[in-house]
């Protein structure tokens, strides 16, 4: 199937894609999804990283604060 077939189609035209494009569509919205939770899970422990970050330096100045005086 040529790229322009795929671009061509639509759901809401009312004709129901064949077996050829329902899977390329699938194909790509599978694609999409991983690639999208791919980043959402890098931005979810890079952001705990940063937080992590805060808290260890709030203790770290709390333990200095205690030995220190």
């Amino acid at each position: 199937m040529s790229e322009q077939e795929m671009n061509s189609y639509r759901f809401t035209s009312g004709l129901e894609p064949s077996d050829e494009m329902l899977a390329q569509i699938m194909k790509e919205v599978a694609r999409d999804a991983k690639e999208r939770q791919e980043r959402a899970t890098e931005a979810y422990f890079a952001q705990m990283r940063r937080e992590a970050e805060v808290v260890k330096a709030k203790w770290a100045a709390r333990i200095n604060n205690a030995i220190n005086g």
